[in-house]
């Protein structure tokens, strides 16, 4: 058998600095577009995309030979750039210091297209730090929870 083989499919979940509302829904479509467009030019595969005004939501494959965060530093910084360039109203935009990444099963796929779609009716019920210590207390991850959403 040549080579390596593998699915690692991933959620990850990050934040605006600060968790600023300044992803509106005239900058949300391209700049999903955008950071899939990275992630391909990185050799990984953007599934799903989508989240609220101050935080979004990514199911990806990932190769097995790159590490996360790299990928991660590669779409924050040149996203941020791309926004920074392109929506002159934009000059403050950036994105929170990390992030949050999940390992997905292949059998739980449709559930988490399913979640990141909902995104804006979830919102009305949940605010991102509730959103957050529930995914990362799902997940059994370690945390000190005055550190998570700064």
């Amino acid at each position: 058998m040549p080579g390596t083989l593998s699915q690692i499919l991933l959620h990850v979940v990050f934040s605006t600095k600060h968790r600023t509302p300044c992803i509106s829904e005239e900058i949300a479509p391209r700049l999903y577009g955008y950071i899939g467009g990275i992630i391909r030019a990185e050799r990984g595969v953007l599934y799903d995309i989508g989240g609220i005004a101050d935080h979004v939501h990514l199911y990806l494959r990932w190769r097995t030979d790159g590490a996360i965060a790299d990928l991660l530093r590669t779409v924050k910084s040149r996203s941020s750039g791309w926004v920074h360039a392109t929506f002159a109203g934009q000059k403050s935009f950036a994105w929170q210091e990390g992030y949050s990444v999940f390992t997905v099963s292949k059998s739980q796929e449709q559930a988490v297209k399913a979640y990141i779609a909902r995104q804006a009716e979830h919102h009305r019920k949940e605010d991102f730090k509730s959103e957050l210590l529930r995914l990362l207390d799902a997940h059994a991850v370690d945390y000190q929870p005055q550190y998570v959403t700064e």
